[in-house]
């Protein structure tokens, strides 16, 4: 950090000294002493107690580079006063799933209406035009000292007009320079005219521990520069938040306005960026979740050189390697990312990426599972050449991808019309072994489901009516044949499982089925 010492390695070690002097110092009491016959009490020995722990110093230097941050946005005024939708949960599908997930992860602009982020949105009236003001309320932090500050997305994202509050009061105009929705990052820009602002730098975070201290700094509800400390609870959190999740997990107290609050570690460094919070009750119940230093940087670094983040893209869609698929494949472990389906314009068709592959590694780099096949494919940049390491017919290949640019829409592949299918004609067969019944397709590519024994390993795994079964273990099916041929072939090669292609609404998933009645 600039205008502030870099270290504060003094201030630690007085800090852990003190937490472990609390545990064999403190006052000693009056008690009973016995001489003779006839107990005697003794006078009150006291022993002056250490200072308690402080963070004093830590936050003495990194204040000065956290701020509030303001946003205005200009909208057409509605019938109401805006006093419906309170939560934000009106225009959400009917779904409860999906409701509770945003009751329960929600971020914390200020508190209010706001919806799913818990962003505050004051409905009140500008007396000179009658126009509604919205301001949202938040929290951001300065990296350079040219004035350029980090917040979240879902803090600036319905904003026209931007301001920050420094610690020392001042309100300064600021510029938005970019956002990454994927990440919930953004980067304003204020002009100090010539002044040098006081920021901070980001730490390593593969060095934070579990049970590690760390101090928020926020402007939680409005209320301005509020500290607060706690622990790191947990890391390599993933709350359904997008493809990116990554979270380190603290328990310091976080609230709505804490969104884009810095997090540190006791050297004044930024471990991660409050982003979001488990509460059933929309106030800190101690789970609060931050993107990680490294995740921030690499984005940050992004938005100020271009105003947007260009991430690689593979264009395969993947699931888990369950271990039942890992046995119906022959791999030893259920890591790594099972491509599902290739996008026909995707990079990794063009190389030869096909359905049932299963990356294990990219450029040497472990994949522990589709996440973060995710984050490493993300992590480069369009055209950039990678190996890609799959396992195929039970042996690993290597294959060259050219990356591509990922698309704006979140939806990575698409398959042809074709594999839709429409209600089957064809008497059906019954598959006795899986507990299913099935019927040729129309298009006679694959097997259509008509009925699952609900008692069955099909059933377990899902499988349902209406499903298309298309391969076996890489192989083409389209009769029961070709599924009582796959079933033996597997028996023989000594699998206790085979891997069933399965398409439902115009997306691939595959199911591992045991050999023998299920």
């Amino acid at each position: 950090m600039n205008n502030a010492p870099n270290s504060f390695s003094s201030s630690r070690k007085r800090l852990m000294a003190a937490v472990a002097s609390l545990a064999v110092v403190g006052t000693v009491g009056a008690g009973m002493l016995a001489t003779g016959t006839a107990p005697v009490l003794a006078d009150a020995v006291r022993v002056e107690a250490p200072q308690m722990p402080s963070f004093a110093d830590v936050v003495e230097h990194v204040s000065p580079a956290v701020v509030s941050v303001k946003v205005k946005a200009k909208i057409q005024p509605t019938a109401d006063d805006g006093s419906d939708d309170q939560d934000g949960f009106d225009n959400l599908p009917d779904n409860p799933q999906l409701r509770r997930f945003f009751k329960e992860f929600r971020g914390f602009g200020d508190q209010g209406q706001g919806g799913q982020f818990g962003m505050r949105r004051f409905n009140h009236r500008d007396h000179g035009n009658g126009q509604p003001r919205p301001v949202a309320q938040g929290s951001g932090f300065f990296i350079s000292e040219d004035g350029y500050l980090v917040t979240n997305n879902h803090v600036v994202s319905e904003g026209s007009d931007f301001s920050v509050v420094t610690n020392d009061g001042k309100e300064l105009d600021a510029k938005l320079i970019g956002t990454d929705p994927r990440t919930d990052l953004a980067v304003l820009k204020v002009d100090g005219g010539g002044n040098k602002f006081t920021y901070v730098d980001f730490a390593d975070d593969s060095k934070v521990r579990i049970g590690d201290w760390v101090v928020a700094v926020g402007n939680p509800f409005g209320l301005g520069g509020t500290v607060t400390a706690g622990i790191v609870s947990a890391r390599g959190r993933d709350i359904g938040a997008g493809p990116y999740d990554d979270f380190i997990q603290i328990d310091a107290s976080v609230n709505r306005g804490n969104s884009g609050g810095p997090t540190f570690n006791l050297n004044g460094q930024v471990i991660g960026i409050n982003t979001a919070i488990f509460s059933p009750s929309g106030g800190s119940v101690g789970i609060a979740f931050d993107i990680p230093a490294s995740t921030a940087k690499q984005v940050v670094q992004d938005l100020m050189k271009s105003g947007s983040v260009q991430r690689g893209w593979l264009g395969v869609e993947i699931q888990p390697v369950t271990s039942d698929i890992a046995e119906s494949l022959g791999l030893k472990s259920d890591k790594g990312a099972l491509v599902s389906s290739a996008q026909d314009a995707g990079p990794g068709k063009k190389a030869g990426i096909t359905a049932g592959d299963v990356i294990t590694q990219v450029d040497g780099k472990d994949v522990a599972s589709p996440k973060e096949l995710a984050r490493l494919i993300g992590g480069y940049s369009p055209g950039k050449s990678v190996d890609v390491t799959v396992w195929r017919d039970g042996k690993s290949e290597t294959v060259k991808v050219d990356l591509g640019t990922l698309p704006a829409s979140d939806k990575q592949a698409s398959n042809d019309d074709n594999n839709k299918q429409s209600a089957p004609a064809a008497k059906p067969d019954t598959l006795a072994d899986l507990g299913l019944t099935v019927t040729k397709a129309e298009n006679g590519k694959g097997l259509v489901v008509t009925d699952v024994d609900p008692d069955s390993a099909a059933a377990d795994r899902g499988i349902q009516p209406g499903d298309v079964i298309t391969s076996i273990n890489s192989n083409d099916v389209n009769t029961t044949d070709d599924v009582s041929k796959a079933m033996t072939d597997a028996a023989k090669a000594g699998r206790k499982a085979v891997l069933m292609q399965i398409t439902r609404d115009d997306s691939n998933r595959f199911v591992a089925l045991p050999v023998g009645k299920g």
